[in-house]
């Protein structure tokens, strides 16, 4: 279960030298990202992929590197009251610990009221 770090991530500000290189390939994971609705407005992009091994990490990286999604969707590590996530297209997640594979694409979804 991945673990989000009080303040910047580890690989924020570069590399630790407490970490293996095993280690840092973890925290360097890049994960592919969808955005739909409103997400994929505020960030100007259908898909990117992110960096982090749990969704609190992704997110916190999403927010560094699109402002405007950060802005209306992300607060912190985590989603913003009615924003979610969906890992697959199988399973919805909202927990910052819940851990992501890059085998597995992440989807970024406003929770818009009607069908």
């Amino acid at each position: 279960i991945c673990v989000v770090p009080e303040g910047p991530a580890p690989y924020a500000g570069g590399l630790s030298s407490d970490l293996s290189p095993q280690q840092e390939t973890l925290f360097r994971m890049r994960v592919e990202v969808e955005f739909f609705g409103i997400p994929r407005a505020r960030a100007g992009v259908a898909t990117t992929t992110a960096e982090g091994s749990c969704l609190g990490e992704v997110l916190s990286d999403l927010a560094a590197r699109y402002p405007e999604l950060a802005e209306t969707c992300i607060d912190g590590q985590q989603l913003r009251p009615g924003y979610t996530a969906n890992l697959g297209g199988q399973k919805f997640i909202t927990d910052p610990q819940t851990p992501i594979t890059k085998s597995t694409p992440l989807l970024l979804l406003s929770l818009d009221a009607g069908g």
